[in-house]
């Protein structure tokens, strides 16, 4: 029984040299979980009969550190959750693995050619949350928009007084009180200037000059209650022109949030028309938002990564140093945007490194050494008191 319990000793021993040594050689491998091998004891008729691996244990409580790279694809999570990605057989893993690219297809991929899952965009750039597919960058330049609304806001100083000059003139500032330009785009992606006079035409009373491109385009005239609140136009006026060479121009000019109070004249407008552009970069939001940046400002939405958790991650199968897949033992992977639910926080341009603990891995790998010295040692004594037997008959 002795050469029994010796040799699972050494066989249980030896395992565990395997595991301490597969974590020291991914100390530095991206998205790596720390193993352990947790043994249990054996008996057989109520009497000691050696050690057996009971199973390899990861440690997917702790995170690994944060590296920070500044590439514009790689993703760490801090937290629970896993990245979903696609093997070319078409088998779903998991992974914390977030050192993403582009291939020749522009597909994000990892750096084992799977390809990340998230939810896509339709050709109008709307986010699709019905079924999850290949995450997937567009490669266009994007087409100018010709503006139909622009949302302007103002405060117009109900203090001010008349104007010195009653006759209005664009080129005579003491016939305005307050101007403001803003952008518009025609269907070539063509800019044009929207100014905007305000003149103080009586108690809670203004007129409001349009003018395209230096050209009077409308007049428009704006009352207050008394209050400060805008009380016409609420719904805004149009501003129609017809540039030369691109579609006629129809905008929607809407005035919500005007005020009329005593403070100083302010203004801002957002408008949804823009210029052509080529892309320049990419960024990922906190919630898993892949936005293309393009050289007019804008930035369109190339879909989303979604993050995948489990009830039990110590039952998920290993499929490689860094990847698994789910099984029974694990349970359903639940679905999710990043930040929600019991899912972590995504950090965008980084990598999530290994967590082992190289420190701890060498007193560990120490002790298995030692344990097997011990086991050998048993084994040998086993033997001597055999042949002391033997020679003894």
């Amino acid at each position: 029984m002795s050469y029994n319990i010796g040799l699972s000793g050494l066989r249980t021993t030896n395992k565990s040299l395997d595991v301490i040594s597969q974590n020291i050689a991914n100390v530095s491998t991206s998205g790596f979980k720390a193993a352990r091998a947790e043994l249990s004891a054996l008996y057989g008729g109520g009497e000691p009969a050696g050690v057996e691996l009971s199973k390899v244990s990861q440690n997917f409580d702790k995170d690994g550190n944060k590296t920070f790279t500044g590439r514009s694809l790689d993703m760490a999570i801090s937290g629970k959750g896993f990245f979903v990605t696609k093997n070319n057989q078409g088998q779903t893993l998991y992974t914390r693995s977030g050192q993403f690219s582009q291939d020749a297809d522009h597909n994000i991929v990892g750096s084992d050619g799977e390809h990340l899952q998230g939810f896509g965009v339709d050709k109008n750039g709307n986010l699709m949350t019905g079924v999850m597919s290949n995450l997937k960058v567009g490669t266009g330049n994007l087409p100018a928009k010709a503006s139909t609304r622009l949302d302007f806001k103002a405060n117009l100083r109900a203090d001010a007084e008349l104007p010195k000059t009653p006759k209005f003139d664009t080129k005579d500032p003491s016939s305005y009180n307050y101007s403001y330009t803003s952008k518009l785009y025609d269907s070539k992606g063509t800019e044009h200037t929207l100014t905007q006079y305000f003149v103080k035409s009586g108690e809670n009373q203004w007129t409001a000059h349009a003018y395209v491109d230096g050209q009077e385009n409308s007049t428009q005239e704006l009352s207050f209650n008394p209050d400060g609140s805008l009380a016409a136009p609420k719904d805004g006026f149009a501003i129609d022109f017809a540039p030369e060479g691109a579609d006629a121009m129809n905008v929607k000019l809407g005035l919500t949030g005007t005020t009329q109070y005593a403070a100083d004249f302010s203004a801002q407008y957002t408008a949804d028309g823009y210029s052509a552009g080529e892309m320049s970069g990419l960024h990922v939001e906190d919630d898993g938002s892949i936005m293309a940046v393009y050289t007019n400002g804008k930035e369109l939405l190339q879909g989303k990564v979604v993050l995948a958790n489990f009830a039990n991650p110590e039952g998920l199968a290993t499929a490689d140093n860094t990847s698994w897949t789910s099984t029974f033992e694990s349970g359903h992977a639940e679905l999710g945007q990043a930040g929600t639910g019991t899912l972590g926080n995504l950090v965008a341009g980084a990598y999530e490194g290994s967590n082992v603990d190289l420190t701890g891995e060498l007193v560990n790998l120490m002790t298995a050494q030692r344990n097997y010295q011990a086991n050998a040692k048993s084994v040998s004594t086993a033997d001597k008191m055999t042949q002391v037997l033997f020679s003894s008959m």
